[in-house]
């Protein structure tokens, strides 16, 4: 089994636990399913993609999510300048 970055689940694309970088990048139902049973105690989710009330907690994990993924745009400028890179793809999924 290809096990790699520590997570305990492949993290290859044909694997289905990660989504095609034009689909948005990030990881499938699948792929935090089978993290969660790799690692029990994660609290591990997918994306928030949709419409969400604000200052409920799928607002606050959005504003998270966008604040640490700018973090890795200011750190990561050839991927920042880059519209198809995963990073540009899973901020666009989450609305950022």
């Amino acid at each position: 089994m290809a096990k790699s970055k520590g997570m305990g689940i492949k993290t290859s694309v044909k694997s289905g636990n990660f989504r095609k970088t034009k689909s948005g990048a990030g990881m499938t139902k699948k792929g935090v399913a089978a993290y969660r049973k790799a690692n029990p105690g994660s609290k591990l989710k997918t994306a928030v993609t949709g419409k969400v009330k604000k200052g409920s907690k799928d607002a606050k994990r959005r504003k998270s999510f966008c604040a640490r993924s700018a973090g890795q745009m200011k750190q990561f400028p050839k991927a920042a300048k880059d519209p198809n890179s995963r990073l540009r793809q899973a901020r666009k999924r989450w609305k950022c």
